[in-house]
């Protein structure tokens, strides 16, 4: 577990320095460690959080967080090729779903840590917290579905930037569907799973009693609401 915390150190020192928060933000977490830095983790990134609302408020902040800078092009890792041209972006409001059919119709609000892991709310304070609600194509999102993150060797499906579903291949990991995104933006979704298990470090046992083995955080989370190894290492 010390790995674990000391990666959720950095995580979030790396996710306040990019948000410019104030020095001292984590004056009292310093020199702690194990479970009483992620309480004070927790306590921290907790107080004074004010929920947006799923609609207008989530699409609305999507224009500060989800677009590339000086642009109104949204951020979508589920579309987007670092190295190339994508075959396709989107426009913040234009391309807004809606409906979509395939690939490049449009983005939505994607629940990394899926919304069914805690109930389905879409307007609760999980439901509408930015930290893990990422712009990405619809069809794509739809596809992921409630499925992990995890390593796929042999997809049953690619999307066009490369994203992968298919049986999970980490050794020793889950066994079942996996969705594994691209390499470039596998730390921004372990950040958000990351910032997730810290946050709702409370609430999360009782997810995964009340929605394991039906929608999968079981396959991430343990029945004490810490990560299973297998899923940080």
């Amino acid at each position: 577990m010390k790995k674990f915390y000391i990666l959720l150190m950095l995580i979030f020192s790396f996710m306040f320095a990019k948000a410019q928060v104030p020095a001292t933000y984590y004056n009292t977490a310093i020199g702690l460690t194990g479970s009483a830095l992620k309480q004070k983790l927790h306590d921290i990134i907790t107080a004074g959080h004010t929920p947006v609302s799923y609609t207008p408020g989530v699409w609305d902040a999507y224009a500060t967080t989800e677009v590339f800078p000086s642009t109104t092009t949204i951020w979508d890792m589920y579309s987007d090729i670092p190295s190339g041209t994508p075959a396709y972006t989107f426009t913040l409001v234009t391309n807004q779903c809606g409906t979509y059919t395939g690939e490049g119709d449009c983005y939505n609000r994607e629940h990394s840590f899926p919304k069914s892991w805690f109930g389905g709310s879409e307007t609760s304070t999980m439901g509408t917290d930015l930290n893990h609600l990422f712009g990405t194509d619809g069809y794509v999102n739809g596809k992921r579905s409630n499925y992990p993150f995890g390593i796929v060797n042999s997809p049953t499906w690619t999307s066009t930037n490369g994203s992968k579903l298919g049986n999970n291949a980490y050794p020793g990991g889950f066994t079942g569907i996996a969705f594994e995104p691209i390499n470039e933006y596998k730390g921004d979704f372990a950040r958000a799973y990351f910032y997730m298990a810290t946050r709702y470090k409370d609430e999360l046992p009782s997810w995964v009693s009340l929605y394991g083995g039906s929608f999968d955080i079981d396959l991430v989370f343990q029945s004490d609401g810490n990560f299973i190894p297998s899923y940080y290492e």
